[in-house]
């Protein structure tokens, strides 16, 4: 591994968050260090829709800048407010108890990280508006594939295949560990 093992406090926190709740859904140590190095290149304001217990909130905290903020949102509020509590004393987040359709006035985004089923299995059509020209999505929780189509299941994984190809962003798939991958899309 090409990573420190020591987490930052933040994310151990957020870990801890999601053992108590028996939540299991949460982003991964390699897709937690590229979130923090995305955020880290950013300005203005990033956004996750997908809170969970905020592990990949806490990831983004590590890596951002200046005056970045970053706004979160959670459908769940039994996830979203004790989320909410690791970073109440942070000006830098807000993580918002409420389905991520709600933040669609808050963007444009310079990044944001599509971690909610609904509008990540949606498609780039109901993100692109969101998004600042040249800002970043970023995608988790692939198998990765060598193949095109990308295939997934035996099938064409139609999702992968739609943001690879959309013309309004350049989508690079990336293997952050062996047994997954994340699509960074950057729009034009």
């Amino acid at each position: 591994m090409s990573a420190p093992l020591e987490l930052p406090t933040l994310v151990s926190r957020a870990f801890d968050l999601s053992r108590r709740s028996g939540y299991v859904s949460f982003c991964r140590n390699e897709t937690g260090r590229l979130l923090a190095t995305l955020a880290a290149t950013r300005t203005g304001t990033l956004a996750e829709f997908g809170t969970g217990c905020g592990v990949g909130t806490a990831w983004l905290r590590s890596g951002i800048r200046g005056d970045a903020k970053i706004l979160t949102a959670e459908l769940d509020p039994k996830l979203a407010e004790p989320a909410a509590e690791i970073f109440e004393d942070d000006p830098q987040v807000e993580v918002v108890a409420a389905d991520w359709s709600t933040l669609r006035d808050r963007g444009p985004f310079s990044l944001l990280f599509l971690d909610a089923k609904e509008p990540k299995s949606s498609g780039a059509d109901t993100v692109v508006d969101l998004i600042e020209p040249g800002g970043v999505v970023v995608l988790d929780d692939f198998t990765p594939c060598a193949t095109w189509p990308p295939m997934y299941d035996g099938r064409v994984d139609t999702m992968r295949e739609q943001w690879l190809t959309d013309e309004r962003f350049t989508t690079v798939e990336v293997m952050v560990a062996t047994d997954t991958s994340v699509l960074i899309a950057t729009k034009r």
